[in-house]
């Protein structure tokens, strides 16, 4: 053996013996406190140690988030692109308006006029909202980006609140502002009629009612629930929330036309085949996004250019990642969060339908396919914030922005409905359909109370009468008393001299004892 080797010997052997004389300290001292401890809630009862449990708890809760996020570096470069700019976007807007007033001709007609200020009115809010609204969760590809859809909410509600209080006729016809084409009723089309997936009469094409169901609504099913599962990261509550619908789509189909649907179409084309994708492809990306390093480096400190394409690429990536694990069974809290979301994605989705309804827009309009972009861009946003808000209530005391005016533009969506056509909303439920939700609504109710009330109480009972019958005994003794007094096997001498010496109403005394 040479002298090196030797000399790493003796370090690793004396390392040992430190960490072996370090955690034997370790125990003693754990030994002490916790004699402290016992000591301390005999003598002051458990109000005094409740703030240290509240704290192992919040440890508890911190080491959770901190196991589900993801690790990040970041060389704090902050270039041109990242810094504010709320001077330079002030002047720009103050010489547009100063060009509009001065050096350009006011046309002399009203309705041009109106709608170029309403316009107008608009983008002055935005560029308010881009440079000064408070930033969200996400800053990828960049806070701005997502300071102007929040601003796009806003101004989204208040064109539902003022849809909301025209009349029926009135709100309608507005429509017509927007586009010419719109104002005229449309008829649905009836997904229904003849279910055969093979139909024998049709020599030419036998397979025809599959190629009439395909059409657009396909690849956007499969797009759609790909961009859902990467908002609720969740493979259950996706699965949940796309077979909840088919069963409402079942139970609405006499309302509206297009609910009626071949049950192939139902389970087949959309659950497994569209949704079904669209959600394992999602989870595919959420399992690559959770492994993905995240180690950010300015542009101008690459210094390859394949290092800065991918580096380019990388900023349409999350900033960091974070796992949801919903754990809605955990506490009432969070079931009841779980429901009240998946409530709300239910009926933002219903709404997609009863909105171009009782608004008379066709299918292909380009304002559907703009509310669906809006609320792929503000869904992700909102769900995030909501799980902050579940997952770490003493952090995030308030609900998100972004989250709140999504819930409230899903509810003004709905009241609309419900104004513009009530007639449609009352037509007479199924017999059939109205005993499954009853159905239904008890399992979930029955669950509810067995799970946090029921099992949580007949849980604490046996804690408690176990806690009992291990507890050490009262005044004078008893045979239980007397055989766990005898057992020197069990307990050392001094332990047994311990109990004895607690006086009068925790063991024997010394006098008992002689």
């Amino acid at each position: 053996m040479t002298k090196s080797e030797t000399k790493k010997g003796t370090s690793a052997a004396s390392v040992v013996a430190g960490k072996s004389s370090v955690s034997a300290g370790e125990q003693q001292q754990q030994q002490q406190q916790q004699q402290v401890d016992n000591e301390t809630m005999e003598q002051t009862g458990p109000e005094l140690v409740r703030p240290k449990m509240m704290m192992k708890q919040t440890s508890k809760e911190s080491l959770h988030r901190k196991n589900t996020e993801s690790e990040v570096y970041d060389d704090g470069t902050n270039t041109f692109f990242w810094r504010a700019h709320t001077v330079t976007v002030l002047f720009i807007l103050t010489c547009a308006l100063v060009y509009v007033t001065l050096l350009e001709e006011t046309p002399q007609d009203t309705t041009y006029n109106t709608k170029r200020g309403i316009v107008a009115s608009i983008l002055v809010f935005l560029c308010f909202g881009v440079t000064q609204a408070k930033d969200g969760p996400f800053s990828r590809p960049h806070p701005a980006y997502w300071r102007f859809w929040l601003c796009v909410s806003v101004v989204y509600e208040l064109f539902l609140i003022f849809i909301l209080f025209q009349t029926v006729h009135d709100g309608r016809i507005f429509m017509k502002y927007i586009d010419p084409k719109l104002g005229v009723p449309l008829p649905e089309r009836d997904y229904g009629g003849n279910c055969l997936i093979y139909d024998p009469d049709n020599t030419t094409d036998p397979f025809h009612n599959i190629w009439d169901k395909m059409d657009g609504f396909v690849p956007a099913h499969f797009l759609g629930w790909y961009i859902k599962t990467l908002m609720i990261r969740d493979w259950w509550m996706c699965m949940i929330i796309s077979v909840m619908f088919e069963f409402m789509e079942y139970s609405l189909e006499h309302q509206l036309p297009n609910f009626s649907e071949c049950w192939w179409d139902h389970w087949i084309m959309d659950v497994l085949v569209c949704n079904g994708l669209g959600i394992y492809c999602g989870m595919k990306t959420l399992a690559w996004l959770s492994m993905k390093p995240y180690q950010w480096q300015g542009l101008w400190n690459i210094h390859s250019y394949k290092g800065k394409i991918k580096r380019i690429a990388f900023q349409f990536t999350p900033y960091s990642w974070v796992k949801f694990e919903w754990k809605p069974a955990s506490n009432l809290r969070r079931w009841l969060a779980v429901l009240g979301i998946i409530f709300m994605f239910l009926l933002a989705e219903l709404n997609t339908f009863y909105l171009k309804f009782v608004l008379w827009m066709p299918p292909e309009h380009y304002l559907v396919l703009l509310r669906l972009v809006f609320f792929v861009n503000v869904g992700g946003v909102g769900m995030r914030e909501i799980y902050d808000f579940m997952d770490h209530p003493k952090f995030h005391k308030k609900l998100g922005q972004q989250a709140w005016i999504v819930a409230a533009i899903t509810v003004t969506e709905f009241l609309i409905v419900v104004k513009y056509d009530p007639h449609t909303l009352m037509l007479p439920i199924p017999l059939s359909i109205i005993h499954c939700w009853i159905l239904g609504f008890i399992l979930i109710v029955s669950w509810t109370l067995w799970r946090f009330f029921i099992r949580d109480i007949t849980l604490r009972y046996k804690e408690t009468r176990k806690r009992k019958q291990e507890a050490p005994l009262g005044n004078g003794s008893t045979p239980t008393g007397r055989s766990k007094l005898n057992g020197s096997s069990q307990l050392g001498h001094g332990q047994a001299t311990k109990v004895l010496r607690r006086g009068p109403g925790l063991g024997l005394t010394q006098d008992q004892r002689d």
